[in-house]
């Protein structure tokens, strides 16, 4: 220390600087556990002044000084006075004439802080692990305990930043500790909340009076002690001084020399704490306020010890013992001095005070409600000001240990006892000691938890009003003068109604940041911002968490779900006698959120885990828990259907998801978890998993207080589950020092504030029955003390055994009853417990049950007949005699300690019953049921008994106005919508009536949900809704916004989305307003609320609307009331964007963009709009064949094969419209194959088939085939009478029909059919993929399907049709054409059999005349009989023979034998009709055949199938005359190849006997065969022995074939006769023949013989058959003169 620099300039480059920079950086994050406070407050004092100390000495370097002193004039300001105890400061004069200049003091300074300071430091023995552990750090790993590890290192933070995060935030000492004003003295002002509410009406009534109080507040801070401003209050006698200072003539201000705890301040001398002075100033008071309660206050601090007593204590007119002389003498200011930090004493034990009711809580309030404030610069400033904010106020000795604790812990307490106060002064610290730091660190993310959203936000306010407090501090006198004082008036409404959007916090934990902390929160809140990052819309879990849906809230099973809609739905055999309460806590905190549960499938106790649980720690339903577990499967099985969800399941939803991913976002460096009781055990585990701090952990409660339904855990459950988790993650973790990890501390707080020591005794015995027969259930604790003692509690008793009821006593009688004010209660055990009282007494005041009491404070509480309520009856509750010193008929507990399990849970909601009052706890009860509790109260005299004929305390207590307005607020934001009632109507409240009775209104409506029907819980919702409604339109500013919302809420659960909307426009809500404008389809009001207020919707959902009612708007015809768009072009992109291509195409039309529209229309399949774009259009040249083509294309679709014109035309509307569009296209600008195709869609819709008829040849030329079978199918579709036919018009009607037929026939003859375009079109095939057809509906091939498609596997069905492949379609259409074919030509077929002019009337030819009426056969005169005619006649056969052909080979499996020998029959007949002025077949002429060769070979192959078919056996009738007509016909059409066929027909190798010659056997047939053949020599004899063989033997045959075989043998004689040389030179010179008998040249042949005997024999039967013909007509049965009689034809059939 020689060499420490001297002067300024050799300080920047000394190694001293470098030791103090390095020093003071390394000190900095030291264990603020390990230090005083204010040895931690100089930590960062030191380090911030080290940090301005070089750049001040640089820059006093440039300057120059005179009167420089010397370093060594400097007095030392540590110098230590002989007595021990430390002087801190010198007296302001000394400290200005001994004052060293400035660029000297720096530098001095510098190393009185080296020497003095850290070099004391590094000397502390005791410190040494702690600076090893800082100057040699060892980075630790800490413990991932459940959470999964991360495989990603891009978000592991490193140990060192960690470290920093929270390690360098500990001294929070320093943080939390205020100097005085500037301008104070060293004694410490402390202000009492009432002196400062005094000090702020007399800065806004009297400044004067004001600055007075001031000065005289600044001398004392000075030391400035004098007889007016230091005069003693209290006598001589009374224990500790108090004194008061003179200001006025009647105002004094009292204070009182020291605190009653006063070790917040700490320095370190001689390694002893020493304790600083501070002045108390309790407040400012008239003379006449001054009474004896400052006697009593003096007398009760007295009794905190003997060292309390010497220290605080003084004789009269001395100063107090340790008080510092002048330092001067000719000063008179005292100085303070600290004094070692004493060990706690007992109380001694005083006499009763003689204080009135009014003086006691006067002293209750100064000792205990008081909190008192140092008079620091924010102080002033928020005085200056006129702010209503709060400051830091003293901490009691073991409330400081608990927020300096560097550790994590678990803080025990009772109620009142200031669990929530030492995590919020933590938190401050924590965030104060950041903001102080001189080094850039992390911020400390801290998150205050807690189940209540009132609690959460009380904290936060309360946080942030301390925030601004200490914000004052640095405003400036002219920044102060501008702010007003604020009048915050809270309204009403319930923060749970909120929105979570408007919380200022991210809707998911991982998008927080570090301007959101510290966060003060509910779990619920945390739980949702946590899945809405792990749960993804798929995981059936998201339901737990959707915030947005109004009906989640119904989803969530609370314990009035429970009780409402679970409990009577269970078994009554199984409930009965049960608490429902008791029963749900058991389900949620034991079955399902119990630290087994988790080790279980589902997170459920499975029944023989919980059967197995002890009874000692789980007391409840110990002899039960089978019942119990049987209600619980009733629960789940309910639960499960109606999709509900409760707490446990939330959490264990979350936790199954933490254990297969990543934490999201950033872990917490703190956690507070207030009122830890109220959640499940397993919700521990899901919270221990946000910090990443191991000694960040800060757990508050009370499981006396376990009055939530759910709730069922102690906090030695809690430590020790804990315990184990972090130990399956890691067995053990090191720490920065290599010591192993430091385990959580425990602390207990003792001291009641909120009651006096009466009603704390009271209810700590009830604590100490727990304790002592169930420890297993609750958390053992230090006794709960009270700081002053009030009265004991009374107990009303035997007053049922009097004449007069105890109730006329307590609340009058009933019209004339007295009234309980408002900080006045009476409890009771339920809702049945208070209308049976309100029954008796009327509305006496508030009437709560002791669930809803859970977090109120009354000065008085009336607990009524709880005992009297109870479900335990007198025999268990006597169990608690046990606890009163030689009481022997007590029941013996240990015996069987599961039958008073019941009392345990009574007894822990006593004890929240008792704890509820501050000031006077009355219990009235009329059972035998309370004498237990009473004797045992009454043998520990901690109560008073009240008997009839003793004096009845007074027990209501007038209150004013404004105070049941105040209590009426503080009832409404616990929810006690009803009570709140009560209060507001005795402050004359009507706004705030109404809005209390909405939202009970509400609650109402809740509890209907899943009770009531659904019309009457939407009544419900409508009722409570309509309130709200009137509640906002007296309300302004947030209120009326919340109530707006609250209404339309309420409307969606009504199922009014209208009014809804209208709510939430009212609210401001412009999103959900505009949705549910949408919903309810009113998307006029959805486009209003878009244009007026679309920057106050989220562009996402702007977006959305905007789109929606466009698309609506676009949709219908109905005009918008705003425009939709800004342009054009803006318009065609949107409806581009969402293929609205009609409205698309509209606008183009509107634009005259015709061509573009039609297109456009074409591409969505809607040709008529197409059609008519197209028709409009000039700009193209093609706009009318693109018209046409789509008509076209139209007409194909509605007009294919099979349709009939009458049901396309009475179908559609638009059909009509096509057809006039038709008639409106330009026809010079089409193509005529196009105009031939428009006209045959034209003649089709109108009926002309003559058009059809001469169209189908036009499309025969083209080769459009389809075309033409199109035209057609619609011919021949129609009925048709051809009985009247002429020959020549059945030629014309039989050549189209066998261009029909032949087209049909062309169709199964294709190879491939669906890649054919035409054919497709057609039949409205259409092509999907690949081999992928789809056959639309309503056509031809569609109706087939339809009627079997019950079998139909082959085809999909679709909307549009039936889907198939390739080759089902092929085979279906291929079926159907084979079907129509059959079904065509078989009619056709049949009008033939029935059309006259295939047969001709003989007898009307012959005589002109015919007799028959109605006559089948043709009358036609002989002039009409010319060779044309004759030709038709045969032609019209041959087409029928061709167009039957075409249905035979479509279905080669029909029988035709019969129609094949009919139709050559009649073929034969019309080549050889019975009379030569019908024709012969010399007449005939091959070329007017139909299709002449094609044709013959049809006739051909049906000769030929003939012969193979003709069986002589079977047609014996027949035989011959179909055998002589095939063989006359094969010979004249086929002679070539005749011959080889008919050698191998059957019916010419044998036949029946009667065919068969007597004399040498031969077969008949024979003979005829060589006859028409006339290839042999013998052909001639053969025909002439066929013939004597068939009239010989009167063989059935038709007569006019006969005759024709006769003429064709005989002609061959006689030509052969006279050809012969032998008999005539000139065989036939002069010889008239007929012209048929030269058609056949083998007739003039040489070679044959003629036998002229055997001609002869002939010629002589034939003779011999004419005459019997004309004289015996009886012969012609045995053959047939003419066809009509003897032969029936397929003609004669029908």
């Amino acid at each position: 220390m020689t060499d420490f620099p001297t002067k300024s300039q050799e300080y920047p480059a000394s190694i001293a600087r470098k030791m103090l920079d390095n020093l003071s950086m390394y000190f900095l994050p030291f264990p603020a556990g390990s230090l005083a406070m204010d040895v931690s407050r100089d930590i960062t004092r030191h380090r911030c002044f080290i940090e301005g100390a070089l750049p001040a000495l640089c820059a006093l370097n440039t300057m120059e000084f005179s009167d420089v002193g010397s370093f060594e004039d400097e007095i030392d300001v540590f110098d230590e006075s002989d007595d021990g105890f430390v002087k801190k400061k010198v007296p302001q004069k000394m400290r200005k004439r001994n004052r060293p200049k400035a660029h000297s003091c720096k530098a001095e300074k510098c190393s009185l802080v080296l020497r003095k300071f850290y070099f004391s430091l590094l000397r502390r023995t005791e410190l040494t692990g702690d600076i090893k552990a800082l100057l040699f750090p060892i980075v630790r790993e800490y413990a991932k305990y459940v959470a999964p590890e991360v495989s990603s290192t891009e978000d592991v933070e490193r140990p060192t930043d960690r470290l920093n995060a929270y390690q360098m935030v500990q001294p929070m000492k320093a943080a939390l500790y205020f100097d005085n004003a500037d301008g104070f003295g060293e004694w410490q002002i402390l202000i009492s909340t009432e002196a400062y509410k005094h000090l702020r009406e007399f800065r806004r009534a009297d400044k004067k009076t004001f600055k007075i109080i001031f000065k005289k507040i600044k001398q004392l801070s000075n030391g400035h002690f004098s007889d007016d401003n230091h005069k003693r209050l209290n006598g001589p006698d009374a224990g500790i001084p108090i004194y008061d200072a003179k200001m006025t003539k009647d105002l004094q201000l009292v204070s009182f020399g020291r605190p009653t705890f006063s070790n917040s301040t700490k320095l370190i001398v001689s390694l002893t704490k020493m304790e600083s002075p501070k002045d108390k100033i309790y407040g400012i008071y008239m003379d006449a306020q001054l009474d004896g309660i400052w006697d009593a206050l003096g007398s009760h601090l007295a009794r905190k010890g003997r060292e309390y007593r010497r220290r605080r204590g003084h004789p009269f007119n001395s100063w107090c013992t340790f008080r510092n002389r002048p330092v001067l003498s000719k000063d008179n200011a005292i100085l303070p001095a600290s004094f070692p930090l004493a060990e706690p004493e007992p109380e001694c034990s005083g006499g009763p005070l003689n204080l009135s009711n009014k003086d006691m809580d006067h002293l209750h309030s100064l000792l205990v409600l008081e909190k008192y404030v140092t008079f620091s610069q924010a102080f002033l400033h928020s005085l200056i000001a006129d702010q209503d904010v709060q400051h830091v106020f003293m901490l009691t000795p073991q409330e400081q240990k608990i927020v300096e604790c560097t550790t994590s812990c678990y803080v025990l307490g009772r109620s009142g006892t200031g669990k929530t106060t030492t995590m919020l002064f933590k938190i401050l610290g924590i965030q104060r000691a950041w903001e102080m730091s001189a080094v850039d660190m992390p911020k400390p993310r801290q998150i205050f938890v807690t189940k209540s959203r009132v609690l959460a936000t009380k904290v936060e306010e309360y946080f942030m009003k301390l925030l601004e407090s200490l914000a004052l501090a640095g405003y400036t006198l002219e920044e102060l003068a501008k702010m007003k004082a604020r009048s915050v008036q809270e309204g009403l409404v319930d923060l749970d109604d909120l929105p979570e959007s408007q919380m200022n916090i991210p809707m998911k934990y991982s998008e927080l940041e570090d301007k959101h902390f510290p966060l003060f929160l509910t779990f619920d809140r945390l739980a949702k911002m946590i899945a809405a990052d792990i749960l993804s819309k798929k995981d059936s879990a998201e339901v737990f968490f959707n915030v947005e849906d109004a009906d989640a809230h119904d989803c969530f099973v609370t314990y009035d779900v429970f009780a409402n809609q679970y409990w009577p739905h269970f078994p009554q055999n199984l409930s009965k006698n049960l608490n429902p309460w008791l029963v749900f806590s058991e389900f949620m905190g034991i079955v399902k959120g119990s630290e087994h549960a988790l080790t279980c499938p589902e997170g459920v106790l499975d029944r023989p885990n919980y059967l197995r649980l002890p009874h000692r720690s789980n007391p409840n339903f110990a002899n039960q828990r089978g019942v119990l577990y049987d209600i619980f499967e009733h629960y789940t099985k309910i639960k499960r259907q109606r999709s509900h969800h409760d707490v446990a399941d939330r959490t264990h939803a979350i936790l199954k998801v933490l254990r297969s991913k990543e934490f999201p976002g950033k872990q917490i460096d703190y956690l507070y978890v207030d009122e830890a009781q109220d959640n499940l055990l397993i919700d521990a585990l899901f919270l221990r998993q946000l910090c990443r701090n191991p000694d960040g952990l800060f757990w508050a409660g009370d499981t006396a207080q376990t009055i939530s339904a759910g709730s069922s855990f102690r906090f030695d459950d809690l430590k020790a589950f804990l315990y184990r988790v972090e130990q399956q993650q890691q067995n053990i973790s090191v720490n920065s020092a290599g010591a192993c990890l430091r385990q959580p501390v425990m602390f207990q707080l003792a001291i009641n504030y909120r009651s006096h020591g009466g009603i704390v005794n009271c209810a700590r015995s009830v604590i100490e029955l727990i304790t002592k027969f169930w420890p297993n259930t609750i958390d053992t604790l230090q006794p709960e003390t009270g700081v002053v003692d009030g009265l004991k509690p009374v107990f009303f008793t035997g007053w049922d055994k009097a004449t007069v009821h105890h109730e006329q006593f307590l609340f009058g009688t009933k019209g004339g009853h007295i009234e309980f004010g408002a900080e006045q209660c009476i409890l009771v055990r339920d809702d049945a417990a208070r209308q049976r009282l309100r029954d008796q007494v009327g509305e006496v005041g508030l009437i709560m049950t002791l669930y809803e009491s859970k977090g109120l404070e009354f000065n008085d509480v009336l607990l009524y007949n709880f005992f009297e309520d109870s479900t335990v009856d007198l025999s268990r509750w006597r169990v608690v005699l046990n606890g009163v010193d030689g009481q022997v008929y007590a029941p013996n507990f240990d015996r069987d300690e599961a039958r008073y399990a019941g009392v345990c849970s009574e007894l822990k909601i006593l004890y929240v019953g008792i704890t509820r009052a501050r000031k006077n706890i009355w219990i009235v009860d009329k059972s035998d049921r309370s004498e237990p509790m009473r004797i045992f109260w009454t043998s520990r005299n901690q109560i008073q008994n009240c008997t009839p004929g003793t004096d009845v305390p007074h027990l209501a207590v007038s209150s004013t106005p404004e105070e049941w307005a105040s209590f009426g607020r503080s009832l409404f934001s616990h929810k006690r919508y009803s009570q709140a009632i009560h209060c507001f109507e005795r402050a004359n409240l009507r706004r705030e009536v109404k809005v209390c009775e909405a939202y009970q209104l509400r609650e109402v409506a809740r509890s209907s949900v899943g009770v009531a029907l659904l019309s009457d819980q939407k009544r419900a919702f409508n009722v409570a809704a309509d309130a709200f409604t009137d509640c906002a339109a007296t309300a302004t500013g947030n209120q009326k916004l919340q109530y707006y919302r609250n209404s339309a809420d309420c409307y969606i659960r009504a199922g009014d989305d209208f009014k809804a909307a209208e709510a939430y426009l009212g609210a401001q809500e412009f999103e959900q307003a505009a949705k549910r404008y949408r919903k309810v389809g009113r998307f006029d009001k959805t486009l209003h609320v878009l244009n007026d207020h679309g920057t106050d919707i989220p562009e996402e959902t702007t977006a959305e609307l905007w789109t929606v009612c466009r698309l609506f708007y676009f949709s219908r015809t109905a005009r918008p009331p705003l425009p939709l768009f800004s342009t054009f072009d803006e318009e065609l992109e949107f409806l581009e964007d969402y293929d609205l291509d009609y409205a698309r195409a509209s606008l183009l039309e509107s634009h005259s963009r015709y061509y573009e529209a039609a297109e456009l229309h074409l591409s969505e399949n809607r040709p008529l709009e197409a059609v008519r774009a197209f028709i409009k259009d000039d700009s193209k040249d093609d706009s009318t064949t693109r018209a046409a083509d789509t008509i076209l294309a139209y007409f194909w679709r509605k007009c294919s094969f099979g349709i009939t014109a009458k049901s396309v035309v009475d179908e559609p509307e638009s059909m009509q419209h096509f057809i006039a569009l038709a008639d409106e296209l330009e026809m010079n600008k089409l193509t005529p194959a196009t105009r031939d195709l428009l006209s045959m869609f034209q003649s089709i819709l109108r009926g002309n088939h003559e058009s059809l008829r001469n169209l189908a040849l036009n499309f025969h030329e083209q080769h459009n085939k389809p075309a033409a079978l199109l035209c057609l199918d619609h011919v021949f579709s129609r009925t048709i009478d051809m009985r009247a036919f002429t020959v020549d018009e059945m030629r014309r009607f039989l050549q189209q029909f066998h261009a029909y037929a032949r087209l049909l026939y062309l169709i199964l003859t294709f190879p491939d059919p669906m890649e054919h375009m035409g054919i497709r079109r057609l039949f409205s095939i259409v092509r999907l993929s690949g081999d992928e057809f789809l056959i639309l509906n309503g056509t031809f091939l569609h109706n087939k399907i339809m009627e079997t498609r019950q079998n139909i596997t082959w085809a999909s069905e679709t909307p549009s049709g039936y889907t198939a492949s390739r080759r089902n379609v092929t085979k279906l259409l291929q079926r159907s054409i084979r079907t129509i074919l059959k079904d065509k030509v078989s009619r056709i077929d049949a009008k033939c059999c029935e059309s006259p002019v295939f047969s001709q009337c003989l007898q009307f030819l012959i005589s002109g005349v015919c007799q028959r009426d109605k006559c089948p056969q043709e009358h036609v005169a002989v002039s009409k009989l010319d060779r044309q005619y004759y030709n038709n006649r045969v032609a019209i056969h041959i087409w029928q023979i061709l167009i039957l052909q075409f249905m035979y080979s479509a279905h080669p499996k029909i029988d035709r034998r019969k129609s094949m020998r009919d139709w050559l029959k009649h073929l034969y007949e019309a080549i050889n009709p019975p009379l030569f002025i019908q024709g012969s077949p010399a007449d005939l002429d091959m070329n007017l055949m139909p299709l002449r060769r094609d044709g013959m070979k049809v006739v051909k192959l049906w000769i030929c199938e003939s012969f193979y078919s003709l069986d002589p056996f079977f047609t014996q009738a027949e035989f011959l005359t179909a055998l002589m007509g095939i063989t006359s016909l094969s010979f004249a059409f086929d002679k070539d190849d005749a011959p080889a066929y008919i050698s191998r027909a059957k019916c010419t190798i044998s036949g029946p006997l009667d065919l068969v010659r007597k004399g040498d056997k031969r077969y008949m047939v024979h003979d005829l065969l060589s006859s028409y053949q006339g290839a042999s020599l013998s052909s001639i004899s053969s025909g002439i022995l066929y013939l004597l063989h068939v009239l010989d033997n009167r063989l059935y045959v038709n007569l006019s074939v006969l005759c024709d075989c006769i003429e064709d043998v005989c002609g061959a004689f006689i030509i052969n006769w006279r050809i012969d040389p032998y008999f005539n030179k000139l065989p036939l010179h002069n010889v008239v023949l007929p012209c048929n008998w030269l058609l056949f040249p083998h007739k003039f042949t040489t070679e044959k013989k003629t036998n002229l005997p055997l001609m002869g024999e002939l010629l002589d039967e034939i003779a011999r058959l004419v005459e019997a013909l004309r004289v015996e007509a009886g012969m012609a049965a045995g053959f047939s003169a003419y066809r009509s009689s003897h032969h029936v034809s397929p003609l004669e059939k029908q």
